[in-house]
């Protein structure tokens, strides 16, 4: 039988990780004809490929220089400011922006919002029903993270689901299946919806500076350098995508995975201490980054395998995290698994700005919301995991909320 990995395939989508190890063992540099690119599965070989000077993470601009001209005049808005998107940025252009970016990011920045994390989690957890069929998602692990990076950014709380609407449409663009309808024009209306949005917050920020993360990015200073307007927007919409994409993944699939591992549970809700282990432990298990893609700059082999110049490679980072030779027992949710050196935010220069923030609400949230429900469960109907190559999470998670316990 052919060993085939096909992404779009529904039972392939809700659990990747039995084909992930027929790959590690049978084929990690796998040539997937379906993707037209190559596909490493191995933790060395995934964590060489986010670092290596031999791949490009501007796997943008080959793909937008391919299209239509109709499509290039489509998509020119939104390749406006997503070329500047660090993560999409070689040095030197990379190294310029981070350093600038990371003037904003000081030592206890991020948990100087910690206040605001622990009130949005108790106000969205008291907010739950007790005894009632939810989606979790909708209800919780969605609204937490976009309400908290809203918050950090300084944007209007009442244009939550404005920014929800305008990040999936850009999400559509970049992460999901191909023949989803009218794509191009959707990510292009959600660009220019955020990025009207921002110029207009950067002119107010400027004329009243306020204690967010938009104006300490205005007031970004590396010497004489400083962001432009087109990259403060591309910046902040960065941010506010990333933001609470991935964290709603993280709280989605950590929530259950802790439903479907009852000791696991157990030792978490009891025991606080654990708290930080544990969230490495559910990035490394199930993680939200399914992938990250990159472009051969330079042709070399990996495991035999020549990757010429060009060419497409999706490091599967969900597959290198349960790589046995880098994981002892590691099809097995352990939450005082120590070392766990897991690549779900990647490596090198390219390591997610958003870690920090993203680890911090993870603690404060998953706690509360489990000693509050402590028999949540799954419902009868099941999740529905994203049609995605980049992201591993779940667009609806059906719960009983169980019995309300005092936090």
């Amino acid at each position: 039988m052919t060993l085939a990995y096909t992404p779009a395939d529904p039972v392939v989508r809700a659990d990747p990780y039995p084909i992930f190890k027929r790959l590690r063992d049978e084929d990690p540099v796998h040539w997937s004809p379906p993707l037209k690119s190559w596909v490493l599965t191995r933790y060395d070989d995934v964590a060489r490929a986010l670092a290596a000077p031999e791949m490009s993470p501007n796997r943008l601009t080959p793909f937008y220089e391919a299209l239509p001209d109709k499509t290039r005049a489509t998509l020119a808005d939104v390749m406006r400011y997503l070329n500047l998107w660090i993560v999409f940025r070689d040095p030197p252009e990379h190294t310029r922006l981070r350093r600038l970016v990371n003037t904003a990011f000081l030592p206890g920045t991020i948990n100087g919002f910690r206040p605001m994390i622990e009130s949005t989690v108790e106000e969205l957890v008291a907010s739950l029903p007790a005894n009632e069929n939810i989606d979790l998602v909708r209800s919780f692990t969605i609204l937490l993270p976009a309400r908290i990076i809203m918050g950090v950014l300084g944007v209007p709380p009442g244009q939550l689901w404005d920014v929800k609407s305008w990040s999936d449409d850009i999400m559509q663009f970049l992460f999901s299946a191909r023949e989803v309808p009218d794509k191009y024009e959707r990510a292009r209306r959600g660009a220019l919806a955020m990025s009207a949005m921002f110029r207009d917050l950067i002119a107010r920020r400027r004329a009243d500076p306020a204690d967010d993360l938009l104006t300490r990015l205005i007031a970004a200073r590396d010497q004489d350098d400083k962001l432009s307007e087109d990259e403060l927007v591309a910046t902040a919409m960065l941010l506010l995508f990333a933001g609470h994409e991935t964290t709603t993944n993280l709280l989605s699939n950590a929530s259950l995975m802790l439903m479907q591992n009852p000791d696991q549970r157990r030792a978490f809700v009891d025991n606080l201490e654990l708290a930080s282990t544990a969230i490495e432990e559910f990035l490394r298990f199930d993680g939200p980054s399914n992938s990250m893609s990159r472009v051969v700059s330079v042709a070399h082999e990996v495991e035999g395998k020549r990757l010429e110049v060009g060419a497409r490679v999706f490091a599967m980072i969900n597959a290198a995290n349960r790589d046995e030779r880098q994981f002892p027992d590691a099809e097995h949710i352990d939450i005082e698994r120590q070392p766990n050196r897991h690549l779900t935010f990647g490596q090198g220069i390219h390591f997610c700005l958003g870690s920090q923030l993203a680890r911090l609400e993870a603690r404060l949230a998953l706690p509360y919301l489990f000693r509050r429900f402590p028999e949540m469960a799954p419902a009868d109907a099941p999740p529905v995991w994203l049609d995605s190559m980049i992201a591993r999470g779940m667009s609806s998670l059906p719960v009983r909320t169980g019995r309300a316990a005092t936090v």
